[in-house]
């Protein structure tokens, strides 16, 4: 049976990160994608110069008529704008205690701009928090839920994973990508084990929507009845490959995408859909 995942999020026109990559994500990862939006963003791989943010009570009836019409068995929350749209999705959420949650808090875009608006970090904290099956922060996120400075080291990635896990939620992913060094380790923390994932770092432009990416796959992977550590590294091996295979594509002048779509893809230079 193919899963249902629904990803609740904000959209990126240039199609690298937010909605567009969680369905990407989804499609590649092999699960059916549906997508509630909270945001329209003007942005491109250098940059955001607008948000438009989607008014809450329709943010939740988008939800809504998802879950009332189709069976749904993961959801992904990315960019969520404001407290009212953070309190709209946990009260639809809240309805639906069984299905798995993955909460990636996307606070500030590749290129600096804010995506969250300051007040919202309560809410999110408050009526989000709880409801996640795994959250997944990078540093300045996790910084950020906290209110503390960035993580530097191992020791203190563990720290902040420990502290956000006692706001709630079953699990916590710190993503080490921000720390200097050759490798990129990531801490699952759960209330049974700390699990750490080690990888080596690709040293590439093409992260845009890597957040985003990861975070989808994972919920794809939990959909299909994967625990939080299989579904976690399933997740990174997959997104190791698009991002290693990003200058495959050729897609702006700033951050590029990672390349979805890696595995799927072949080249067949006589194929008419190839042709120039």
């Amino acid at each position: 049976m193919i899963r249902n995942v629904l990803s609740i999020a904000g959209s990126d026109p240039s199609g690298g990160a937010g909605i567009q990559a969680d369905l990407k994500a989804f499609s590649a990862c092999g699960v059916y994608g549906m997508a509630a939006l909270t945001a329209l963003t003007a942005q491109n791989t250098t940059g955001v110069s607008g948000v438009h943010a989607v008014p809450p009570e329709f943010v939740a009836e988008q939800i809504r008529m998802v879950f009332a019409d189709v069976r749904v068995d993961a959801v992904k929350i990315g960019m969520i704008a404001n407290a009212g749209i953070a309190r709209a999705v946990a009260g639809v959420l809240a309805d639906h205690p069984d299905v798995p949650v993955v909460l990636d808090p996307v606070m500030i875009a590749k290129g600096g701009a804010a995506l969250l608006d300051v007040s919202a970090v309560t809410a999110l904290t408050e009526c989000l928090l709880p409801l996640a099956t795994l959250l997944t922060p990078n540093l300045p996120e996790a910084a950020a839920l906290l209110g503390v400075g960035e993580a530097l080291d191992r020791m203190a990635m563990a720290e902040q994973g420990a502290a956000l896990l006692a706001l709630g939620p079953a699990a916590v992913l710190v993503k080490g990508g921000h720390l200097e060094g050759p490798e990129s380790p990531d801490v699952l923390i759960s209330r049974e084990a700390t699990h750490w994932f080690e990888a080596p770092r690709v040293v590439t432009k093409n992260t845009h929507g890597t957040g985003c990416s990861l975070s989808s796959a994972v919920a794809a992977g939990l959909a299909k009845g994967l625990s939080p550590v299989e579904a976690v590294a399933a997740a990174k091996s997959w997104l190791a490959g698009a991002v290693a295979a990003s200058g495959e594509l050729s897609v702006g002048s700033g951050h590029g995408p990672v390349h979805h779509f890696h595995v799927l893809w072949e080249e067949r230079p006589t194929a008419s859909w190839n042709r120039a």
